[in-house]
């Protein structure tokens, strides 16, 4: 594998269902990313699409897979070209099946504009590519196919051994199974039961139609059709229906949505728990520890066998309902939980649960007459495409959801709620026109039905608007504005801090700092004893700006050491970046030019994640420009430069501990070392913590 992936770019590992194909590339990843060295400088990393069923979504999973966060209106494919144009790494994509043709036109564009890009594919059958280079992945060999079935025998009752007797009998299994490992992991579960002739005799009176049968089927497919078969017939009812029901869920999925999903008078909640014990006992399931805690997923072969089996029950519709109404009463309490001490946990959430909460809103996009849950679904996780790095795809869905025009008025509330969040997210994302219009459209409907929190969320991010917009008059008095009508209606949430942070920026940048102090001083409080941390990390950034305007530079140091800290964990590029900068000025005053020069250059590739430089004139580049001039001078114009070119050239993770740390002063800038190339996650691990 190693000498294909030096001889080629594009490398694709193909063979039947259960073969082993993700298992091998993602062992070949984990041994590049071991000996990357100087081969992958810019790491090894791994997009798993079997979950992803739109399209429209390929592009969002490359970009989340590469930890990638883009507030633009630019299309993500570009985002992605841009984004791996001058690196060397390795892309391993696995589980294309569904979306043969959209990944091929992705994987080709990509390569045609990354010269230093590699990509290990893993599917039932090639891209077509020019270029590609196959490795088909045959079934084992009868001796290996023998050592793995008696070793996971073993693993599952330690009492099992190899006899004289039943070896031949086992051999006749491996050979009925075709060698297939997933196959054969089925039939080791089973030998905690049955006896190696029971098994043999199941597989040759129950499935010979089903394997001998089967017209125009490949016998290896047909091999693995009845072991997946024969492993459903050996089920007991109540395990049957958990798992075609299981089969409605994308990626990984916990206990308590599988017995809100799939628990009924037919399938007793109080039994799911032993009954997954089960599914996992019989290599049906798998289980994994992930950030949000422990998650189970299904293997896709053994998902779609599954769905299959739904589908002949007619109940894929009610479970498709179910599932949604879970996933929305999930991204309701969520919502509710981010003004509170769970915040970075609530990220974590999000972020495991995302393939679902996709589906979800796929679910609710689907049916116009339930337009209106996908509106609220859209609206609702407002948090995380706003405090998480997800603008591009948030705009998605709400310009989805929002298609087509108003939606009855029963279900105002939650247009009215999208259409906020639409406005919101595009201010974000520079693009003032749409965001303009969504939120006009926010508060004539909001005056029209009564509903004064809408209009307070209207007026408010109109105040946004203005100010990344750089109209400081203009925001102070609608920030001011939307404030009151937060405070007359009771509305006290992260939103309503952040208004009241924005207000605090207007008065600081206009030159009221004691203004703008008392604001955050008051924000800081509410944070304090609500245990609300991301509208916290903007307040300290407005009160370390105000320190350092007072000379008190410890205490702006303080300050945004504690921002950056809390933005990078929330993986919110835009907090991240304007703390960086400040913090770059910050060193400058206190003497540290070489630091602060390479600080300011680390700020420039953190820019790309947002995107267009939404704050790059007037006040809020105030900082970046005064660091540039002030460092500049005692530097040099050429050591200024090759400072920030050695800033440029840190990871995200590398800069975080650098800010994080007191400033030293740089040796001389040629004998400076090149810096650890990008993060490189475990590739192949459940767990991965958020980025900022």
């Amino acid at each position: 594998m190693g000498r294909l992936l030096e001889s080629s770019r594009l490398v694709t590992v193909t063979g039947v269902g259960g073969v082993g194909k993700s298992r091998l590339a993602l062992a070949a990843a984990r041994a590049a990313a071991e000996d990357a060295g100087d081969r992958w400088p810019d790491g090894v990393w791994l997009a798993e699409l079997s979950p992803v069923r739109d399209p429209a979504l390929l592009e969002f999973t490359l970009a989340e897979a590469l930890g990638l966060t883009d507030h633009t209106t630019r299309p993500p494919r570009s985002v992605l070209a841009g984004h791996l144009a001058g690196r060397e790494l390795l892309l391993v994509v696995d589980g294309f099946e569904q979306l043969v043709e959209e990944t091929a036109g992705l994987v080709r564009e990509l390569l045609r504009g990354s010269p230093g890009l590699r990509v290990l594919a893993a599917g039932r059958r090639p891209l077509g590519l020019d270029g590609e280079a196959g490795f088909p992945l045959a079934p084992l060999e009868p001796p290996q196919a023998l050592a793995l079935l008696t070793a996971r025998a073993t693993a599952a009752d330690p009492g099992f051994a190899v006899t004289a007797e039943v070896r031949p009998v086992l051999t006749e299994l491996c050979a009925r199974l075709d060698g297939i490992p997933l196959a054969l992991e089925l039939a080791a579960g089973r030998l905690r039961t049955l006896s190696p002739e029971q098994v043999l005799a199941r597989l040759e009176d129950r499935f010979a139609l089903l394997t001998g049968g089967t017209r125009g089927a490949l016998p290896r497919h047909r091999a693995l059709r009845t072991a997946i078969g024969w492993s459903h017939e050996l089920c007991t009812p109540a395990e049957r229906l958990l798992w075609a029901r299981l089969s409605v869920f994308a990626g990984r999925f916990d206990l308590d949505a599988v017995e809100y999903v799939c628990g009924g008078p037919d399938l007793p909640v109080d039994e799911v728990l032993d009954l997954i014990g089960e599914l996992l006992a019989q290599s049906l399931l798998a289980r994994e520890e992930t950030p949000a805690g422990v998650r189970y997923r299904m293997l896709e072969t053994v998902r779609l066998y599954g769905a299959g089996w739904l589908e002949s029950l007619g109940d894929c519709g009610r479970l498709r309902r179910r599932h949604r109404d879970w996933y929305l009463g999930l991204a309701t309490w969520c919502e509710l939980d981010w003004f509170g001490p769970r915040q970075r946990e609530v990220a974590a959430l999000v972020e495991t649960e995302l393939a679902n909460l996709r589906l979800a809103l796929e679910c609710c996009l689907d049916e116009p007459q339930e337009r209106h849950l996908g509106q609220y679904l859209a609206g609702t996780l407002w948090f995380y495409w706003a405090g998480c790095g997800r603008l591009t795809e948030g705009r998605h869905w709400l310009d989805r959801s929002l298609e087509g025009g108003p939606a009855d008025e029963e279900y105002e509330g939650s247009r009215l709620k999208a259409l906020w969040v639409l406005g919101y997210v595009a201010a974000l994302q520079g693009d003032a026109v749409p965001s303009l219009a969504a939120l006009h459209a926010c508060r004539d409907g909001a005056e029209r039905s009564g509903n004064r929190v809408a209009a307070a969320y209207a007026v408010h991010r109109m105040g946004c608007l203005a100010l990344v917009s750089d109209d400081m008059l203009r925001a102070g008095e609608l920030l001011g504005e939307a404030l009151e009508q937060y405070r007359e209606t009771g509305e006290l949430n992260s939103n309503v801090l952040m208004c009241q942070v924005e207000l605090a920026m207007t008065l600081a940048f206009r030159g009221d700092l004691a203004g703008a102090v008392a604001l955050c001083e008051e924000v800081q409080d509410i944070c304090q004893e609500r245990g609300e941390r991301w509208t916290k990390a903007y307040a300290l950034y407005v009160l370390a700006y105000a320190a350092l305007d007072a000379g008190a530079t410890a205490e702006a140091r303080r300050r945004l050491t504690e921002c950056v800290t809390i933005n990078h964990a929330f993986r919110d590029p835009v907090g991240l970046v304007l703390a960086v900068e400040l913090l770059a000025l910050v060193t400058a005053v206190e003497g540290y030019a070489a630091e602060a020069a390479l600080l300011q250059g680390a700020a420039e590739p953190l820019w790309e994640g947002v995107g267009l430089r939404l704050f790059g004139s007037g006040y809020f580049n105030a900082p970046r420009l005064t660091c540039r001039e002030r460092a500049g001078e005692l530097l040099g114009a050429e050591r200024y430069a090759a400072c920030a070119r050695h800033g440029r050239s840190l990871s995200r993770e590398e800069l975080v501990e650098r800010a994080l740390r007191a400033p030293e002063p740089l040796p001389s800038v040629p004998e400076l070392p090149r810096p650890r190339p990008e993060n490189r996650k475990p590739v192949g691990s459940p767990e991965r913590e958020p980025t900022g």
